[in-house]
């Protein structure tokens, strides 16, 4: 006899006159279509931007990454480099050191993108005026995949111009480092068709203290060789095949070039002692490389290695703003996509005047992000090509915008990810990777402190910053009497600036920067509403505070159409 237990329930599936087929407590009601495909390129901000700052000969290729980025295959790719991390082998199957980092499939589909789209080295090897605007947009637009891959094509573009310190080694590996051919594998570096770069400067006992670096580099008395010994503390991409290393030379801190794979074939000493279990960017493996007898070749003069990396640093700052912005404008999206197909209380969420001014304020907030970042990268191209007024602004701008963007964006992640509710602090809806991504923004290549330091030690030490930066604010002098009252107020700040206050400094310099820009480039009711909160005073202290009066339409309308 069959008990109860064991009867099956094929009534729950077939249905009945009282209980129609199927699990009924199944039904998905109310919750939003996926979001893939769609276009990452759909930003007027950015398009803007891009014609603005004289690359608007990239705009098609921009679309058309665009709407590979949000593609569904391209947004899968992101997703599995994060759930399938980086996997470290020191040694093979007969004991032999190899230290090699093994990535997911997902990993290399998206570096080959990302190389072959030229958002690597490519810039420094094209002629046309933009080229670096172009790579920053292209960058703002793949960012919607995932972060942590953004993390080589960034160091392998930001070391060319500090491997021209020493122009013969610039003349072998600069061709194929602004190759688009993405070629993984630790081979002999000038038999590849196309070369990844990264960097190691911080130890363990000094962290952004560079000067404290115990690693040593002893001549070999061969011209320019040098065999180094330490331990690096955070060098990222350890699967790159070429390194930019401070150690101590005998004329003092200096900068090598160490390749992973020696000209000979056999593999240079870089033991990997173990990779960082970070917060987040998990696709990106970083990792503690130890070095023992390791060799490397001189990268400018003895003695100059932070002046000779420092020109690596200023191209890797640019890239934590961009990246940033590119996640700002990715977690508004979804948020957006997710309170458009939402309801609650009889209407959608984004109808919902309280919700409606959350999405009006991030979308400032957003615009004004993307807009900051491609004027830096518009005079980054400019500087490259040598104006110097263009290579001034860029010098303090550029620490400017990485102390305030990175900093909001934690809290502008936080947000988003509310706008989703309980949904969104779920792993499945992808805003807990952006939110775990945000902080490390504000911490690679300087902290809060260090940018805010930098930017003291700019204008102290280069009076012409100041001076590009106040002729960048006259261009919108008059337009907004907020504006103006603003920089009159900063010009008073900057004459009594401290040490203890270079925060404040700071974030008031990125503010009225910001809107400047704004009031020049955006539609009024992005201008109006960034200048009445964020430069009025008319402003609470989380997003979604933006005063009555503010054309919440415009701003929705332009950065979220329906």
């Amino acid at each position: 006899m069959t008990t109860l237990a064991q009867q099956p329930y094929e009534h729950d599936r077939t249905g009945s006159a009282d209980h129609p087929a199927g699990y009924a407590t199944h039904e998905v009601t109310n919750q939003p279509p996926p979001l893939a495909p769609y276009d990452a390129a759909a930003d007027p901000a950015l398009l803007e931007g891009l014609r603005r700052e004289g690359a608007g000969w990239a705009e098609e290729d921009v679309r058309r990454l665009g709407l590979r980025a949000g593609s569904v295959q391209a947004q899968e790719w992101g997703d599995l480099a994060n759930r399938h991390e980086p996997v470290l082998r020191t040694h093979d199957r007969y004991g032999t050191r190899v230290d090699e980092v093994e990535y997911h499939p997902s990993w290399h589909h998206l570096m080959r993108v990302a190389v072959g789209e030229g958002l690597a080295a490519a810039p420094w090897a094209d002629g046309r005026a933009g080229a670096h605007v172009a790579r920053i947009a292209g960058a703002l637009v793949w960012g919607h995949t995932e972060a942590g891959h953004g993390c080589p094509t960034s160091m392998t573009y930001a070391a060319v111009p500090a491997l021209r310190a020493q122009p013969e080694l610039a003349a072998v590996y600069e061709p194929l480092l602004t190759s688009r051919e993405y070629q993984p594998g630790l081979e002999v570096p000038t038999t590849k068709r196309g070369l990844l770069a990264g960097m190691g400067m911080t130890e363990k006992q000094g962290g952004s203290d560079v000067r404290t670096n115990a690693t040593t580099a002893t001549p070999t008395g061969e011209p320019g060789l040098y065999t180094l010994r330490g331990h690096k503390w955070f060098t990222s991409a350890p699967m790159s095949d070429l390194f930019l290393v401070l150690a101590q030379a005998p004329g003092g801190l200096s900068c090598f070039l160490l390749p992973r794979v020696l000209p000979d074939g056999s593999r240079n000493t870089f033991r990997i002692q173990r990779l960082k279990d970070k917060l987040g960017n998990r696709s990106n493996a970083s990792s503690e490389p130890e070095f023992d007898g390791t060799v490397a070749w001189l990268v400018g003069p003895e003695g100059q290695g932070v002046k000779t990396i420092i020109e690596m640093v200023n191209c890797t700052r640019l890239d934590c703003v961009m990246s940033s912005a590119a996640l700002m404008r990715k977690t508004l999206v979804e948020a957006g996509h997710h309170v458009t197909h939402r309801t609650a209380f009889g209407a959608r969420l984004r109808d919902q005047p309280l919700m409606r001014n959350v999405l009006a304020d991030l979308a400032v907030e957003s615009e004004a992000a993307t807009t900051l970042t491609l004027r830096l990268a518009g005079a980054a191209d400019r500087a490259a090509r040598g104006d110097a007024g263009e290579a001034a602004f860029r010098r303090i701008a550029t620490a400017v915008g990485k102390y305030w963007v990175t900093k909001r964006g934690p809290a502008f992640t936080a947000e988003a990810l509310e706008c989703l509710g309980g949904n969104g602090y779920v792993e499945d809806s992808g805003m807990p990777r952006h939110y775990r991504e945000a902080p490390l923004l504000s911490i690679w290549e300087g902290s809060g402190n260090v940018n805010a330091l930098d930017v003291l030690r700019a204008l102290r030490r280069s009076p012409a910053t100041a001076h590009a930066l106040f002729a960048e604010l006259a261009l919108a002098r008059g337009a907004d009497a907020r504006l103006d009252a603003a920089v009159a107020s900063l010009e008073t700040r900057l004459a009594a600036a401290t040490e203890a206050g270079a925060r404040r400094l700071v974030e008031q310099m990125a503010l009225v920067l910001q809107g400047s820009l704004l009031v020049r480039y955006a539609p009024p009711a992005v201008a109006d509403a960034f200048c009445a909160s964020r430069l009025g005073g008319d402003w609470g202290h989380s997003f979604g505070t933006l005063p009555d009066g503010t054309d919440l339409d415009g701003v929705l309308t332009r950065a979220l159409p329906s």
